[in-house]
């Protein structure tokens, strides 16, 4: 549980700043062309809100736990006073206008912004006068356009307030990994320094990988990390791997379908390092500290067959839980020997040295002004990774890795890591700010299309068309977002 929440807490905190940020690019140029802004909330805010705000003849009111402002409108009447319906018997509404409104009516006040933090975390909103958008709020639209709303303004205008937000997520990418970069630095294992080779996943082994592989070349060309490895075989397609095994290289063909197999099989660790099986501390009470295991203590073989890397001594005792094994060490440059009966889960009970004490490792320290360049940098090879990994999703084996929160929240570490968690709100950054430009009514690129198809053709979409694309693209989007979150339960259950 404690787990959980902490991922939770990350996961809420980071797309809670991402949010909030991305619905700030939209006010800012908003209110840079003097455009109004009704609203601007932190989370969803459905029937009632935990806080909202409005600065009302110079004053604020706040209100706590309460119920959200009703919608200005009211049914249209006839020349009769009877009301009106449209076709399908409907009630016709339209605005109430603002002198008829008293003067405790927070609708009264409409040039100043409401603000406030809705109960459901689960993002944000901007609401703009004047533009079809998520709120579907088509009242507003049965009137004139007036010179303070959304859809008065030029192309020019309505471009900038659409993209901003997508702007502003990546901007703060790019600030994210620079100011990461200068805090922490960049510290990396090449793959040149991992002695002990790379224990693979069985997909990997599948392929013709053989645990203790040295990874050489790919197509030719180094390989200089994990990341980069991934990004060769995964995201690039390469198929010619060159490994070091037993002292002589071996050329390896990865099959066409590689990635689709990875996925299928949903490795999340292609292959890791490597290394001994050295104690730091046996644990108080443990088989370990029973049989007189010390810190130090180096294994290097299991029940006479000699063994020394950790992967492999693991794969030997896992069968042999509750059962006595013979372990050889050395102690102090002697080889020594112990019986120890192992624990129901085949665990002698010992932490191990941390596993960068053994491997040199890169490290490069940047100063301020260093920083940002690098962090430019990393930012667009990002936002360019995750375009190339996006084709996948279209394949049958992508699309059922689409996770939703839960595999999001996954993401972040299991204990609070402040390095990791701004590097995974740089990534989530990245993502918000490509998936909303996707030309999907609904989303900021759906927007962006439809201002591009006017500048093309000079013709303005109407606004009953921009109600029904925003209403396709919404059921798409509530779609997507069932299928995502729906994969995480069918994981969580039954796999």
């Amino acid at each position: 549980m404690e787990t959980f929440l902490i991922r939770a807490l990350q996961l809420i905190l980071s797309l809670s700043i991402l949010v909030v940020l991305h619905e700030f690019g939209h006010f800012f140029f908003a209110r840079l062309f003097k455009v109004r802004v009704e609203k601007f909330y932190m989370f969803f805010n459905p029937t009632i809100s935990l806080v909202r705000a409005k600065r009302i003849n110079g004053r604020w009111q706040v209100k706590f736990f309460a119920r959200n402002v009703p919608s200005n409108e009211r049914q249209r009447v006839n020349s009769e006073g009877v009301g009106v319906v449209d076709a399908k018997g409907k009630p016709v509404m339209e605005p109430v206008p603002i002198n008829e409104l008293p003067d405790g009516d927070w609708n009264k006040y409409p040039d100043n912004t409401e603000w406030g933090i809705g109960w459901l975390p689960l993002g944000g909103y901007c609401k703009i006068a004047g533009m079809v958008d998520e709120s579907m709020d088509k009242t507003q639209l049965m009137r004139d356009p007036e010179p303070w709303e959304y859809r008065s303004r030029s192309v020019w205008h309505r471009l900038p307030i659409i993209i901003g937000g997508v702007l502003v997520n990546f901007i703060l990418a790019l600030m994210i990994y620079s100011a990461v970069l200068f805090t922490w630095g960049k510290e990396y294992l090449p793959f040149e320094n991992a002695r002990y080779g790379f224990q693979f996943s069985p997909t990997m082994v599948e392929s013709g990988f053989q645990q203790g592989d040295k990874v050489i070349s790919i197509d030719g060309a180094s390989v200089v990390d994990r990341s980069d490895f991934i990004e060769k075989v995964l995201i690039d397609g390469l198929r010619n791997v060159v490994v070091l095994r037993n002292d002589q290289q071996v050329e390896l063909r990865l099959p066409a379908d590689f990635a689709q197999r990875i996925l299928a099989a949903e490795e999340l660790d292609l292959l890791s390092v490597r290394y001994p099986f050295v104690i730091d501390e046996a644990q108080p009470g443990s088989p370990a500290a029973a049989a007189g295991l010390q810190s130090g203590d180096s294994i290097v073989g299991v029940n006479g067959k000699t063994m020394s890397v950790f992967q492999d001594i693991t794969a030997e005792i896992a069968p042999l839980a509750g059962k006595p094994v013979v372990f050889q060490f050395y102690r102090d440059g002697r080889l020594m020997e112990e019986t120890v009966t192992l624990d129901e889960n085949s665990k002698l009970g010992v932490t191990l040295r941390p596993l960068f004490n053994y491997f040199k490792t890169e490290k490069q320290e940047y100063g301020f002004f260093e920083a940002i360049p690098a962090g430019i940098s990393l930012g667009w090879e990002t936002l360019v990774s995750y375009v190339k990994q996006f084709k996948l999703v279209f394949t049958k084996e992508g699309s059922k890795q689409i996770g939703g929160f839960g595999s999001i929240g996954k993401m972040f570490p299991q204990v609070w890591d402040w390095q990791v968690f701004w590097t995974m709100t740089a990534l989530l950054s990245i993502v918000l700010a490509f998936m909303n430009f996707l030309p999907i009514p609904g989303l900021d690129g759906g927007h962006v299309m439809f201002i591009v198809y006017e500048m093309l053709t000079g013709k303005k979409p109407g606004d009953k068309f921009m109600e029904y694309a925003q209403t396709a693209g919404m059921l798409l989007l509530f779609a997507l977002l069932i299928f995502a979150n729906g994969n995480d339960i069918f994981k969580a259950f039954f796999k």
